[in-house]
């Protein structure tokens, strides 16, 4: 029976989440499987793998064939390499010690790539919403100055208004005193 390690679609229009499974090749895409050695979602940021290593490994070695993408997901969880290490340590190139060994420096070298990856994203997001705050607190600054003016604006009008009114009403007493007077 051929085998082959592949995605199943599941989830809704536009938001598709992955599981791997080990199927038959004659099989649907969505269909029988074999069994589920995880899952992939690629609607986070990164996206989130989650993959029992040890399976994936022996059905690699068993002779499953891997789709172009669970290829890709494999090699980046680091099964293709340790398939290549079991077989130098097979061939007797290399000790299984030797081989855990390497698995380990490129694991720790990897995870630290990822991380530095994850900090730079992280900066340019904290970076961007600083620059978003910065400029809405100028924005506000200079609508609150603008209003600021427009009040000074409205109560110098308006003290105009009382001090012609004032004068007027001054103007009127005098003009009707004035006549009295006579």
């Amino acid at each position: 029976m051929a085998t082959r390690i592949r995605l199943q679609r599941h989830g809704r229009k536009g938001y598709a989440f992955y599981p791997i499974v080990v199927a038959d090749s004659r099989a649907p895409r969505d269909g029988r499987f074999i069994e589920r050695i995880g899952s992939y979602n690629p609607n986070t940021n990164p996206a989130t793998i989650s993959l029992n290593f040890d399976r994936a490994l022996y059905w690699i070695e068993v002779g499953a064939l891997p789709t172009d993408t669970v290829r890709s997901i494999l090699s980046k969880e680091g099964v293709m390499l340790m398939k290549h290490l079991r077989g130098g340590v097979k061939k007797g190139a290399f000790s299984e010690e030797e081989a855990t060994r390497r698995f380990n420096a490129w694991k720790e070298a990897r995870d630290k790539k990822v991380k530095s990856a994850l900090a730079a994203s992280d900066a340019k997001k904290a970076a961007e919403d600083k620059a978003r705050h910065d400029a809405e607190v100028e924005k506000n600054r200079l609508k609150g100055e603008a209003v600021a003016k427009k009040k000074a604006e409205k109560l110098a009008a308006e003290e105009a208004a009382a001090k012609k009114d004032l004068e007027e009403e001054v103007a009127e007493t005098e003009a009707s005193e004035a006549p009295a007077a006579e």
